[in-house]
C-alpha cells in the first residue's frame, strides 16, 4: 500500500469514531470527553450536522484511496484543507477562549501532523507533474 492510500485510510479510520461521537449519542458521549454540561435539542442538531460533514469527507477519502489518480489527489487536498481548517479554528479559540480540555489539544496536534503528512503525500513522486 502506498503512502497516499495509507494516509487517507488511516485518517478515515481515525475520524470515524470522532464523527460518530458527535452524532450517535452526543448528550451521553460528549460530556464524557469534553467539558459540556447540558446539550439542548438545537445543539444536538448541530452536532449531528457536523457528524454528517465528517462522514461525507470520510467517504471521499476512502473512495480516493480506492480509486486513486485524480480522485486521490482531490481527496488528499480536501483532507489537508479540512485538517488545517480545524487546527486554525482551535488556534483561534486558544487565543480567544483560553486552554481547552487536553483531548482537544491532542486533536489540534493530530490535525497539524495529518496536514503535514498530506502535504508530504502531495510532494511524493506519485503526484509530481512531468512535462
Amino acid at each position: 500500500m502506498n503512502q497516499s492510500r495509507l494516509y487517507l485510510l488511516f485518517s478515515a479510520a481515525g475520524l470515524l469514531p470522532i464523527a460518530l461521537s458527535y452524532g450517535v449519542a452526543p448528550a451521553k458521549i460528549l460530556p464524557q470527553l469534553v467539558q459540556i454540561n447540558a446539550i439542548s435539542g438545537d445543539l444536538i442538531h448541530i452536532f449531528r450536522a457536523i457528524m454528517g460533514l465528517y462522514l461525507a469527507l470520510i467517504v471521499l477519502w476512502v473512495i480516493g484511496a480506492w480509486r486513486g489518480g485524480e480522485l486521490m489527489y482531490a481527496a488528499i487536498i480536501s483532507e489537508i484543507v479540512f485538517m488545517l481548517g480545524l487546527a486554525a479554528g482551535r488556534l483561534l479559540s486558544l487565543f480567544v477562549d483560553g486552554w481547552p480540555s487536553p483531548i482537544l489539544m491532542a486533536y489540534a496536534v493530530a490535525e497539524l501532523l495529518l496536514a503535514g503528512w498530506g502535504i508530504s503525500c502531495l510532494r511524493s513522486a506519485e503526484f509530481r507533474k512531468t512535462s
